[in-house]
């Protein structure tokens, strides 16, 4: 079902890998990030990186349906969006990497740790490194996870800064950004991430930034004079290694802090506790 809506519509196939993403980096894996505003608490869609801006929950939700008429009460939300990360790069072109599977749903979430913990796209390299090893992942891994941005789109409110005042940007790429992002409103106007390939799942990200093409400013931060350089230029030329090193950072992205055993529930419905 994920790779036929990915197929169908590519851009939700960067939504489910960036839902993955968003859910483990907050209380680890464990389907926190699907649930919606209750009496209890206020959910981490409310958070800023997530307000208006995460998508694929209604595809999660209708896998989830068919899930429980099949095996009712067996597969986690938070399994159901490990795979469909998997899935919709592989749809995409990618290559994918073995999903562990076993976790449990969180009966909370987390407004203020999806606020702090998650890696903002202004950050400076030094703050992005260690945003990223705060969740036990290396330079070379935060390098490699950032690849995700080979897919997807942005909104001109969190690039706009870059492509008007920045100067390690190329020109013309800056003022091509301009055509999708005025230098006043249309901030929720669209811009690939990747501008020459934004819906297949490859290293073209990488190129990219060595040509002073990233679209957001903590993109190009990887490719600045600092540390990360080398890999970039590593993944930019061995394509190989890099789906490689994404799929072994993504099993480890997976494995942060799950619930399993008697810990928390298997939610008959993701977007809420049962």
């Amino acid at each position: 079902m994920v790779t036929a809506t990915v197929l169908n519509e590519p851009r939700m196939g960067a939504s489910l890998l960036r839902l993955h993403f968003h859910d483990c980096f907050v209380q680890g894996c464990d389907g926190s990030v699907l649930l919606e505003n209750n009496a209890i608490f206020t959910g981490e869609q409310s958070a800023l990186p997530n307000l208006n801006s995460l998508r694929g929950f209604d595809v999660i939700e209708n896998i989830k349906a068919k899930l429980e008429t099949l095996c009712p009460g067996v597969v986690s939300c938070a399994d159901i969006v490990a795979v469909a990360a998997r899935d919709s790069v592989v749809a995409l072109g990618g290559v994918g990497w073995v999903v562990s599977l076993g976790r449990r749903d969180s009966t909370t979430a987390s407004l203020s740790e999806a606020n702090s913990d998650l890696p903002a796209p202004f950050l400076d390299l030094n703050a992005l490194i260690a945003a990223f090893y705060k969740k036990g992942f290396s330079a070379d891994e935060m390098v490699a996870l950032s690849g995700a941005h080979t897919i997807g789109r942005a909104r001109c409110s969190l690039f706009r800064t870059r492509i008007y005042n920045e100067s390690n940007i190329d020109p013309s790429y800056a003022k091509l950004m301009r055509a999708y992002c005025p230098l006043v409103g249309g901030d929720n106007n669209l811009s690939p991430l990747d501008i020459t390939t934004g819906d297949t799942f490859d290293n073209t990200y990488y190129k990219d930034l060595m040509y002073k093409e990233g679209l957001l400013h903590s993109d190009q931060q990887l490719y600045n004079g600092g540390i990360t350089n080398s890999k970039v230029l590593q993944y930019a030329t061995k394509p190989l290694l890099f789906q490689l090193d994404f799929g072994n950072a993504m099993i480890k992205m997976g494995n942060l802090s799950p619930l399993t055993g008697n810990q928390g529930q298997i939610r008959r419905v993701c977007s809420r506790v049962n």
